[in-house]
């Protein structure tokens, strides 16, 4: 790959990372969060509900949580073009989550750490209209690293959110690579069906140049020769960046450079 290659291939791949951020459901429209407790949670933009909407009707229905984890919602909700009544909720642990409509609103139901929430964005926000882009380095092709793939079948990590939750996690593997004469190590998670990994890691630049939790890059499935492209170049800030309702994972010990990785995204300014 030549470098004018390379730099297109980062800036196509950027391109599409904008305009995911930009989506109904993105991370520039994520407008709230709000805990379930079993049985049933009122939903809408009143001081009193049990999830408090961002906006919309004082009280828009209810998310009942059963004793056996099933989620139903039923009121002014609409989902494909059907109002909501004792509606089947599935999680985003357990497929692709059931997307409710109301208004300008999207909410759906998350599982972390076994504990659920309704996520809300808000297609109409102010911050999606206004995001022209993100600071970042020049892609450099120093930082596109050929790195090698060390499988791990029987690891687990315990991985750390900004909620607090610890969520133990299987890794397929570490990448181990090399940056000015010395190796390094991530352990990686899974990042796809196809054996993608997803890379949660710091570095010396967090909380400087970028944010202060860490950031991410995901590579493409180790070849059958235990190589793998590792693009810092791709290396992008995560969700809680652009809003207080998201819930990131944060890299861990074993996951902090003790390098400055000058490539990627930068800071973005506080949400």
């Amino acid at each position: 790959m030549t470098d004018e290659s390379h730099a297109r291939e980062v800036e196509a791949w950027r391109a599409d990372r904008y305009a995911a951020l930009r989506s109904d459901a993105g991370w520039l429209t994520l407008a709230g969060l709000g805990w379930l407790n079993v049985g049933e949670n009122l939903v809408g933009a009143d001081a009193a509900a049990d999830v408090r909407l961002p906006a919309g009707p004082a009280m828009a229905g209810t998310i009942t949580v059963d004793e056996d984890g099933g989620v139903r919602a039923s009121g002014r909700f609409m989902h494909e073009g059907v109002a909501a009544s004792d509606l089947e909720l599935v999680s985003d642990h357990d497929g692709p989550p059931t997307m409710l409509e109301l208004g300008d609103l999207r909410l759906c139901v998350i599982d972390r750490g076994g504990r659920l929430a309704v996520r809300t964005w808000d297609t109409a926000s102010d911050r999606r209209r206004a995001f022209t882009g993100i600071d970042h380095w020049p892609v450099d092709p120093a930082w596109r690293l050929r790195a090698r793939f060390e499988p791990t079948p029987e690891a687990r990590i315990a991985v750390p959110d900004v909620l607090g939750i610890v969520d133990e996690q299987p890794s397929p593997g570490t990448v181990a690579f090399d940056v000015g004469g010395a190796e390094h190590w991530l352990q990686g998670l899974s990042g796809g069906p196809n054996g993608e990994l997803w890379l949660v890691f710091g570095d010396e630049t967090n909380g400087q140049e970028t944010y202060r939790g860490g950031r991410f890059v995901y590579t493409a499935a180790p070849s059958d020769d235990g190589r793998v492209t590792l693009d810092f170049n791709r290396s992008y800030n995560p969700p809680c960046v652009f809003s207080p309702f998201a819930t990131c994972p944060l890299p861990w010990p074993a996951n902090r450079l003790p390098i400055r990785v000058e490539a990627g995204e930068r800071t973005l300014e506080a949400h």
